[in-house]
Parts: structure tokens; C-alpha cells; sequence
């Protein structure tokens, strides 16, 4: 078979705007390209890569939270950051990395998520596999390399942990953001609430017609790559796909809500984090 060659994907002005088809040097053409291939492509632009400084070093402590590990479908070990509510519940938060990978800073985010909502179970789930990223060229590199199949295959084993009785919010910021969507489809009928925060929403409307959960979107409006464009055929989409969605726009750039970044925001990601709680406890019960 003709090898084929990806052409052209580095004119990255248009290349949300594109993001729907990838054309290729043969004349072929993939349609419904994934939101998670869609989202790697942005690891091609220096822009992107520049507007993520490396993280600043933390050590996370905690008398709660402990890594485990578990199994997921595909036959190979996950991990994970559990947090377990003090009285049993099967209110359960999946909470998902940002491209560097489930660093101390996710799980000092988790512990805040489970200090302030109470009687929640959190986890904070590895999509990496034990990788993490101190550069923005790991970061990339890990991002290209993560497969869609193996995400969906940690999260049903995530699932599998918490039991058939959970009931799932999820939660996550930029690569994140994108894999909460994700994982609450992955959820099914367990999904009771995703918030994503500047990250790939799902286009495809028939997938989206079988999401569970009401989604809170926080959304900054100065962000280049998760754009304006973006969003409102996110919101044409489930709209379409008869589903609730709560979008909270703030005049802010991509990643304000990371204290690390020199873009972050104190006064609108405490406003984003007040509607995330709020969001969470009204279908946590």
C-alpha cells in the first residue's frame, strides 16, 4: 500500500478552522478527525508550546491521597491519584492532567476539589502511563504520542475501580479538558457532570446525543486555539444533540487558571472554581 504522507498541517493559522478534515499529499481525505488528533496537532506550534512555561517544581503532601494502581480492560495496569471520602459514597471525581502528565500540581488541584466539595470520592487519573513532563518539548512529545484507545481503556478501568454504582463528574484543563468530555462518554449512563476547562470538545453529534452528563464549559475568549469558532459549533452540537451546556466565557487567555502560567488570572479562575463547585454539588448528591 502507497505510503501516506500528512501535508500541510503546519499551517497552523487555519488549522482549527481545518481541524474537521486532515488533507493528505495522495488526494485522500480523513474526515471526523478525533478531537484528541485534533488536539495534538497543536504540539506543532511554537505559539502553543511558548504559552506553557515549564512548571514550577512542587512537592505535593498529603495525609489523604496515596497512587494506586488498577487494572483497565486492555490487559495492562493503570495509576492513579485516589483521594477517599471519609464516609462511604459512590459520588465519585475523575480529575484529568494537563499535557505535562499527573503531576504534584493535579494532585494538590484534586485534594482542593475533595477538600472543598466533601463526601466525594476524587481520582486523578494517569493518562500517561508514568510519564511526566518538566519541558514543553516533553509535554509535546507526550501528548503526540498518547493514543485515544489506551485513554478510553484507563478510564473504563477508573470506572471499574469506583465501582457500578458511581456516579461520575469529571474534570479537566487543557489536554484535560478534552479527556473529561472523553472519559464522561466513556461513563455512559455513571456520568453525572464534566467540566472542562480550555480543552477540545467532542464534534461529533452523534456521539455527543449519548453523553449523560451536563456540561460546564469555562471558556477564556482570548484563547487562539480553543476559539470562538470552535465554541459555537461546540454549542450549535449539543444543542443538536438535545444536551445541557453552561458555558462561563471570561476575558482571559488559554491556561489562565494556572498559577504557573504568566497568563493566570487569580480573580477569574476563583470565579471559574466557585462555578465548578457549585456546578459539581447540585448533581452530586
Amino acid at each position: 500500500m502507497k505510503a501516506i504522507k500528512l501535508g500541510m498541517l503546519l499551517m497552523f493559522a487555519g488549522i482549527v478552522a481545518r481541524a474537521q478534515e486532515l488533507t493528505l499529499q495522495d488526494g485522500i481525505t480523513i474526515c471526523h478527525t478525533t478531537p484528541t488528533e485534533k488536539f495534538a496537532l497543536f504540539a506543532q506550534d511554537e505559539d502553543f508550546n511558548m504559552s506553557h512555561p515549564n512548571p514550577l517544581p512542587y512537592i505535593h503532601q498529603s495525609e489523604v491521597g496515596k497512587m494506586i494502581t488498577f487494572k483497565a480492560p486492555d490487559g495492562k495496569e493503570a495509576n492513579g491519584y485516589v483521594l477517599m471520602a471519609k464516609k462511604k459514597t459512590n459520588n465519585w471525581i475523575f480529575v484529568f492532567q494537563e499535557w505535562w502528565g499527573l503531576n504534584d500540581h493535579i494532585k494538590r488541584e484534586s485534594e482542593k476539589l475533595y477538600g472543598d466539595l466533601g463526601n466525594v470520592n476524587v481520582l486523578a487519573i494517569d493518562m500517561y502511563d508514568g510519564k511526566l513532563a518538566t519541558t514543553r518539548e516533553e509535554a509535546g512529545k507526550f501528548m503526540g504520542e498518547f493514543k485515544q484507545d489506551r485513554g478510553n481503556s484507563i478510564v473504563k478501568g477508573a470506572i471499574d475501580y469506583a465501582g457500578k454504582n458511581a456516579k461520575i463528574g469529571t474534570i479537566g484543563w487543557c489536554f484535560g479538558g478534552g479527556q473529561s468530555i472523553q472519559a464522561s462518554l466513556t461513563a455512559g449512563k455513571q456520568a453525572a457532570a464534566c467540566v472542562i476547562y480550555y480543552g477540545m470538545p467532542e464534534s461529533d453529534v452523534e456521539r455527543l446525543k449519548t453523553l449523560n452528563a451536563d456540561v460546564l464549559n469555562i471558556w477564556p475568549t482570548q484563547d487562539q486555539w480553543i476559539n470562538k469558532e470552535m465554541m459555537d459549533k461546540f454549542e450549535a452540537n449539543m444543542k443538536a444533540a438535545g444536551k445541557n451546556l453552561t458555558t462561563k466565557a471570561y476575558d482571559a487567555d488559554h491556561a489562565f487558571a494556572n498559577p504557573s502560567n504568566p497568563k493566570f488570572n487569580p480573580e477569574f479562575t476563583a470565579d471559574a472554581y466557585k462555578n465548578t463547585l457549585e456546578f459539581f454539588k447540585a448533581r452530586l448528591k
